[in-house]
């Protein structure tokens, strides 16, 4: 009879459209790593040192492949870099990352575009990443909500459903999520997502307008967070002041997840007053254009947004000489791969190239002493200097960089989906 009841469920769950799960975990197999190296091509600091990820149950109920790559060039290094790789069908996708868990509401998406490795100093340090979502779960599938909140990103009728041409034809994703979520916050930010798509097509672009220019940030240190509380009166229908205010997809999910500690339908009153309500609060500090996370490995140090690379590259404990050779690389310009880019993001990447070049300076001097560290001092406040602080899409990945330990470490890194 359990044998029949068994039959039964199964058929009920192809009847519905969904294929039967399985125990499934992530494992290491040389051969597909082998093949997975190949079909990657991706320089080793594109991949993730293993402290950056989160603590995840042994198992999953999925019947998508759970792979653990290592990135053959680490292999005989200290350090533990690769990627923890969800192998996904996307018909029924939604279903599947909902059953299982591996993906959850408020989950950070970050497009990741391995042909970017190698191609120049730009696509290096942003670590193959152009764009950034937010994962919520709605009967029963895992969604998402991007900015602009527009069809190509979120699909017909803003559904969400990965149908848009953005997601469509992307082919790898990286899932970052914010430590300490706890049930409330993720209803909140259902709350807030609900609301905001339901009124998108009255928001966009009237009331939350798309930026295109990463320089220029909506936060301003020890100012109040007013476009966190201009994003929420949007949602609640509360006619914002100001006619409109600009957001990028990485600034739009910093906003949402700003308000994680907000009820929507508790605290629409306090958002309706002059000033910021205290439930909004800052999901992960804006970074400086460089950190100083090498130099002082102190429990409350900082990355930085252009650190990406450097934090990898430093944890492979490798010998200078070594080490200086792979950080040449990050400064390489590609033609070829360049090529391989959107005609924004290489007009982009064209323009920082020469901006970028004392940069490798500050890359190679930061972790050594005397006058190198002096050195790596003032190209650090240059940066510094001539970027404002941000959370470019990038940063939420070089967020879980820092050590488990460190105080500013808000955000752990999931795994990469890798539409099949």
């Amino acid at each position: 009879m359990r044998f029949l009841g068994a039959i039964a469920a199964a058929a009920m769950g192809l009847v519905a459209g969904l294929s039967p799960l399985a125990a499934a975990e992530f494992t290491f197999n040389e051969k597909t790593n082998q093949e997975l190296a190949k079909r990657l091509n991706i320089p080793v600091y594109f991949a993730i040192p293993g402290s950056a990820r989160a603590t995840l149950p042994k198992t999953f109920n999925t019947t998508d492949r759970l792979i653990e790559f290592k990135h053959p060039d680490a292999k005989d290094a200290k350090g533990d870099v690769g990627l923890r790789l969800i192998i996904a069908k996307r018909a029924g996708f939604g279903q599947r990352m909902a059953r299982s868990g591996l993906l959850q509401t408020g989950d950070i998406l970050l497009t990741f575009r391995p042909e970017w490795g190698g191609a120049g100093v730009y696509p290096n340090i942003q670590m193959g990443v152009s764009h950034t979502g937010i994962a919520y779960v709605k009967n029963g599938a895992i969604h998402q909500l991007d900015m602009p909140l527009d069809v190509v990103h979120n699909g017909p009728q803003i559904k969400g459903d990965f149908s848009g041409e953005q997601y469509r034809t992307l082919k790898y994703l990286h899932v970052i999520r914010p430590r300490g979520l706890t049930a409330v916050q993720r209803a909140n930010i259902l709350a807030w997502i609900t609301r905001l798509q339901s009124g998108a097509s009255r928001i966009y672009p009237a009331q939350i307008a798309f930026n295109k220019d990463y320089n220029a940030p909506k936060y301003v240190r020890g100012k109040p967070l007013e476009f966190v509380r201009h994003v929420a009166r949007a949602a609640l229908a509360q006619n914002p002041d100001g006619a409109q205010t600009d957001m990028y997809c990485s600034e739009f999910v910093w906003s949402v997840l700003a308000l994680r500690d907000c009820d929507p339908g508790t605290t629409a009153g306090a958002f309706n007053g002059r000033g910021v309500p205290s439930c909004v609060s800052a999901p992960m500090t804006p970074m400086k254009a460089t950190g100083n996370a090498i130099n002082s490995r102190s429990r409350s140090a900082q990355a930085g947004l252009t650190d990406g690379p450097l934090l990898v590259i430093d944890s492979l404990k490798l010998p200078d000489a070594e080490r200086n050779a792979l950080l040449s690389e990050v400064f390489v310009e590609n033609p070829s791969k360049s090529a391989q880019m959107s005609e924004g993001h290489r007009e982009v990447a064209q323009a920082m190239q020469p901006k970028f070049a004392p940069m490798e300076k500050y890359y190679k001097d930061v972790s050594q002493g005397g006058w190198r560290r002096i050195r790596a001092y003032f190209v650090s406040n240059a940066f510094r200097r001539a970027i404002p602080e941000n959370y470019s899409p990038t940063s939420y990945l070089i967020n879980t960089l820092l050590p488990s330990n460190n105080t500013s470490r808000t955000m752990d890194y999931v795994a990469t989906v890798v539409f099949d």
